[in-house]
């Protein structure tokens, strides 16, 4: 059992390392080099980087905002942003040394928008995948929402949006135009990499023919199945619902067999990331 857990740790360790590295590839030769200012500190980094080294205004506002959560958020919630607000800066610097060697060229803005947010997204998803932070402007989301009543998502919103704007002061609406692009991959690979990839897609099926439903998912397709009463929120009356999840791959059987039974069954299908147990 301790064995299996070291195992994780170490793995989730190497797996935070891999993703910082891949974060200071996509800012040292993409998102940097074409002043896409993305929002985060990093992305305000690119805004003053005509006056002061990224990694250094980086490490200099991280620990500024590590004292305000130490102030603001307490001890616990501020020692899990320590090691990433210390290592991004050092990842940041040392992914300035390939750059010496490796000369991409002028690259189209389009291009570097997509493998900045790319190799951005894939990094941060697997940070955040393990538990860590890069500290920085999280730490003001989270003291915006305890004391501000914001959502987390709001307040990220609101953050990271004004940093984009500045960047249309400083480099132009087009440039700001492109690192929306980037914001936007990276929300949409970071959830990916943390969720994973959905191999199933879980069922709740209401029906006027529960019994031959539940023999087909189990006689047919070889899946389990559960049933619960429910009442409807509107007529109030009394009704199963059953609740499968299925691979993937056994969508469309699955979907053509209840409308087979019932073609007034109403079903709702879901992503389900991860099923565990049962059959």
């Amino acid at each position: 059992m301790k064995e299996n857990s070291l195992k994780r740790k170490i793995i989730g360790i190497v797996e935070m390392l891999i993703g910082l590295s891949l974060f200071s590839i996509a800012f040292n030769f993409f998102l940097l080099p074409n002043n896409l200012v993305f929002g985060g500190v990093s992305g305000l980094s690119i805004v003053f980087s005509n006056q002061f080294d990224p990694s250094l205004f980086v490490l200099l506002v991280s620990i500024f905002l590590l004292f305000i959560s130490f102030i603001f958020l307490g001890k616990e919630t501020t020692a899990r942003s320590i090691i990433g607000s210390l290592l991004l800066p050092l990842f940041i610097k040392l992914g300035e040394i390939p750059t010496l060697y490796i000369n991409i060229g002028e690259v189209d803005l389009l291009v570097a928008a997509i493998y900045g947010g790319v190799l951005t997204g894939i990094g941060l998803g697997l940070v955040y995948k393990n538990g860590f932070t890069t500290g920085g402007t999280d730490i003001v989301n989270q003291i915006v929402n305890k004391y501000v009543g914001f959502s987390i998502g709001k307040s990220m919103f609101i953050c990271d949006g004004l940093i984009v704007i500045s960047g249309v002061f400083a480099f132009g609406i087009v440039r700001c135009m492109y690192a929306g692009i980037v914001l936007f991959i990276i929300s949409k690979l970071s959830d990916r990499v943390m969720l994973g990839i959905s191999r199933s897609k879980a069922f709740y099926i209401v029906t006027n023919y529960p019994n031959e439903v539940k023999r087909f998912i189990v006689e047919e397709l070889d899946h389990g199945v559960t049933e619960f009463n429910a009442k409807g929120g509107y007529d109030k009356e009394t009704q199963k619902v059953l609740f499968s999840v299925v691979p993937t791959q056994d969508y469309y059987n699955f979907k053509n067999g209840i409308k087979r039974i019932d073609k007034d069954a109403f079903f709702v299908a879901v992503d389900a990331f991860e099923s565990d147990g049962g059959r």
